[in-house]
Formats: structure tokens, C-alpha cells, sequence
């Protein structure tokens, strides 16, 4: 006799107290699909027995059904612990947003809106108008547009001001960003044609002077936020640059890349470029990002002189890469705290990371202690300094002073080292809310930065107690 067909049949699995329970949480159409799969893995574990292995019985069988049936119900996009150091972590979704414009977001998902609908007029509106007012008076701008990111916002920019001519760059400004994304790429993208200007380190005004002619279509300065060049270097300023672009009636398009609308200086953080800046440099067109240190959505902005913009927003791209009505809604009321908000480091999420005194992430770490230090045998567990960074291209060099959860393995043996640290990454990232540490100089850290606010923490020491379960059954590779 074909053992398998000892195993019980799919509705006898699915009446059994536990998975039935289930199907009232889940309901029964997810909770088949479980049971199916459950069963299919035990038909093809026998077959590859050759019938020779054990029949699960039927509570071990619903119990392996109600396993799945979690990892069926996980949705892909799950929150973590950013405990890596890096605020801003392009891989961990960047910016988390404000309460206000989560409740933005809600509203606009939940009714219809006035997205370019005009109120006063009835008539069709533009999506636009709902931030423009806002960038415009927070940028110091005569208009602005936006879009899905801001290496869009750079090839609308590039495509409209410069399709078919020679677009002049320092060569020290030749930036890749995060996914092998390189300016050059996206110029050629935009059909102008790169023209290098100066040398890596050094560049000077008789640089452009020298190199813009009859065939320019534009100067474009990029800010290289995600490296720096130091030692003997030299680079020409925006109102420099806006001179030599203006005396030849051609645009200067800033890239600020992250961008701040904060004073950076006065929240006691390294100073960042501001949008407000490069206009009064005389910038026509300036480009930053929404999802990093401006703390929204992910969103491409353009500001800039009104006759640039309105061409910008008529080419053909435009539409292709323009923002849906919850981006615009959670972008807007990020904006009005910037003019409303008499402390936005303390309502926009990212500034309040970015300025959390240390003492405070050091008594965070002084409560955790305790509930880690004996955890789990293999390791030591310590409160040490660190430095944290910005994350996603900003300020690459400054360091903001933390404090991280160490766990530092005791064996004796290097490799014996490296798999427990393997072992125990690949375990954080198993609980439930997945914690996302690093590994550096032998031992693995959990940055504190980023863990506030009394429900994180309570989740985090909660869950803490399965971690020595998923250590104990992750692979010794550290895969999982």
C-alpha cells in the first residue's frame, strides 16, 4: 500500500480544531491553500523517502498548515528595527513620515480628492498646485513641479533644457548614485551630450568659460552628497557659475541630490545645501530629493525660475513620471510643517532621529541591557559608543555620536567567530518585526539611533525572547 494515502484528506485537515480556528481569523480560502501545500510537502517528503518515513500525525500536520498559513499571511512589505546606523537607509525605505502626513495619505486613499479638479472655477485643475505654493515660498522659487524621484526630476530637467545640446559638468561632479545610476547615464538618457569640465580634483571659471560655446545647452552643477574629494581640490560656486551661464543666455541647473529645508547648522547637525541657496545664487532650475533629509515621501522636486519650470512641466516626460494623489497628499502636509511647525525636528520623524542626544540613546541602551546580556551564551553583550550616519548620499563624511547594543561572539576561532555572527544576523532578521544590524570589526552592532518611542522599544524587548530558538536553527552559513 502507497503509504501517502495515509495522510488525511484536505477537508479532514481543515475541521481540525486548530485550522478551523484559523479559518476564522484568515478565512477558508487562504487557509486551503495552506493545508494543500502542507499536504504536498509530506506526499513529495515520503516520495523522496522512498515511503520509508514516519506518517505526521494530524495535530503535527495542522500545526505545520498553521506555519504556512503565517508565512502565506506576512505581507512582503513588513516594518523592521533600522538598528544598521544609517538613518536615511535607501534599503530600509528612507524617510518614515510625519503623523500628519500619514493622516494625509489616509484621506486622500479614502475619498476622492480635488487632485486637478479647481474648486473656484469647476474646471480642470493642475496636481501641482497643491505643493507649489508651499516649495515656492519655503525655496524662495518663482515655481516649482514634482515628480516620482529625483533622478527623474534631473532627467526632466536635463531632457527639457538641454535635448540635442552640450550639457557642461566639473568632471569631480560626475556622480554614481546608489543602483550604478551615473550622471553621464542619465545625461545620455536626456539626450544632451556630456562635456567635462576641469579636472577631478580642481576646477576654476576659466574652465566653463573656455569650454561653453555656440553648441551649450546648459551648465549643471551636481553636489557629490554621497562622497568627498579633499586634499587639493578647488570647485567653482553657484553664483559664479550663474554668471558665466547668464553672460551666455544659457540655464544653471543645481542637483542637490538630498536637500534640506532646515537649517541644518542651527538643529546643532553639519551644515547641508539648502534649495533657498542655490536660488539666490542665481540657479535656474534646482533639483532635490523628497524621501531623505527633507523627511516626506519619495518624491523628485523641481524648483526654479517660472519660465524654466512651465517648460519643464509641458514636455512629454512630465506626465509619464508625475506623482499620485498620496505621495502629493503626505508631500504637502510634510511641506506645511516646515511653515507652520513652530519645532519641525520635533514632528518630522527623520530631523528627530537626526537630533536625539546621545544620553538619550544611552539610557534607551542602559534599559535594554539587562534583557540582553545573558541571552544568548554565545556572545558578550556591551554598550559601546558609535557614530552614526545620514544615509542616502548625505553629508558622507560627518558622523553623528551613538550608542549600539555590541555582541561580540566568545569562541576562540576566527571562522567559529564569523559563522555566530552569521548566525545571529540571520536570526534578528527572523523575529517577528525583523531587526537590521551590522556587522563590523567582529562583532555585531545594533545602532540605538533610530529605536524611540515607548511602543518600538516594548515590541523590541518583547520578541527578544525567540531569538535564542532562531539562533539555535539558523544555518550555520548564515542564509536562511
Amino acid at each position: 500500500m502507497d503509504v501517502r494515502r495515509r495522510l488525511p484528506a484536505v477537508d479532514t485537515l481543515l475541521a481540525h480544531p486548530a485550522v478551523a480556528a484559523a479559518r476564522a481569523r484568515h478565512g477558508h480560502r487562504l487557509v486551503r491553500r495552506a493545508v494543500r501545500q502542507t499536504l504536498d510537502e509530506a506526499r513529495q517528503q515520503l516520495a523522496a523517502s522512498h515511503q520509508a518515513g514516519e506518517i505526521a500525525d494530524g495535530d503535527a500536520l495542522a500545526d505545520a498548515a498553521i506555519e504556512r498559513l503565517t508565512e502565506l499571511a506576512r505581507p512582503a512589505s513588513r516594518a523592521v528595527f533600522n538598528l544598521t546606523g544609517t538613518v536615511i537607509h535607501t534599503n530600509l525605505g528612507r524617510s518614515t513620515l510625519a503623523e500628519a502626513a500619514i493622516t494625509a495619505m489616509a484621506d486622500a486613499a479614502r475619498h476622492p480628492t480635488a487632485l486637478e479638479y479647481d474648486l473656484d472655477d469647476g474646471g480642470r485643475g493642475d496636481r501641482d498646485r497643491l505643493v507649489e505654493d508651499l516649495l515656492c515660498e519655503l525655496t524662495g522659487a518663482e515655481a516649482a513641479t514634482v515628480v516620482n524621484n529625483n533622478a527623474g526630476a534631473v532627467l526632466l530637467a536635463l531632457g527639457t533644457l538641454g535635448a540635442g545640446r552640450e550639457a557642461l559638468i566639473s568632471r569631480g561632479e560626475l556622480i554614481e548614485i546608489g543602483g550604478a545610476f551615473r550622471m553621464p547615464d542619465i545625461m545620455q538618457a536626456a539626450g544632451c551630450r556630456l562635456r567635462e569640465v576641469g579636472a577631478t580634483n580642481r576646477t576654476h571659471p576659466r574652465d566653463f568659460e573656455s569650454a561653453i560655446g555656440e553648441h551649450t545647452g546648459l551648465i549643471v552643477k551636481a553636489h557629490t552628497s554621497n562622497y568627498a574629494i579633499t586634499g587639493f581640490t578647488k570647485s567653482v560656486p553657484e553664483p559664479k557659475l550663474a554668471e558665466i551661464a547668464h553672460a551666455h543666455s544659457v540655464p544653471l541647473l543645481v542637483d542637490l541630490g538630498s536637500g534640506a529645508l532646515a537649517d541644518f547648522t542651527a538643529l546643532g547637525l553639519p551644515y547641508e545645501a539648502q534649495p533657498s541657496d542655490a536660488i539666490t545664487a542665481g540657479a535656474d532650475v534646482v533639483t532635490f530629493s523628497g524621501d531623505k533629509l527633507l523627511g516626506g515621501p519619495q518624491a523628485g522636486i523641481i524648483v526654479g525660475r517660472r519660465a524654466a519650470i512651465q517648460t519643464i512641466k509641458r514636455h512629454p516626460l512630465k506626465r509619464a513620471l508625475r506623482l499620485d494623489k498620496l505621495t502629493l497628499a503626505a508631500l504637502e502636509a510634510t511641506l506645511r510643517l516646515y511653515r507652520d511647525s513652530d519645532a519641525p525636528e520635533r514632528d518630522i520623524p527623520t530631523l528627530t532621529l537626526l537630533t536625539r542626544p546621545e544620553a538619550q540613546i544611552a539610557a534607551t541602551g542602559e534599559r535594554l541591557l539587562p534583557h540582553v546580556s545573558d541571552l544568548l551564551g554565545d556572545f558578550e553583550v556591551t554598550l559601546a559608543p558609535c557614530a552614526s550616519q545620514l544615509g542616502s548620499g548625505s553629508l558622507p563624511v560627518d558622523r553623528l555620536p551613538s550608542q549600539a547594543l555590541t555582541w561580540r561572539p566568545r569562541a576562540d576561532q576566527r571562522r567559529q567567530r564569523e559563522r555566530q555572527l552569521q548566525r545571529l544576523e540571520a536570526a534578528l532578521r527572523q523575529l517577528p518585526r525583523p531587526v537590521i544590524g551590522r556587522i563590523g570589526d567582529g562583532a555585531l552592532h545594533l545602532d540605538l539611533r533610530c529605536l524611540a518611542g515607548e511602543e518600538d522599544i516594548a515590541t523590541f524587548i518583547t520578541q527578544l525572547a525567540q531569538l535564542p530558538r532562531l539562533y539555535d536553527a539558523a544555518p550555520s552559513g548564515g542564509t536562511t
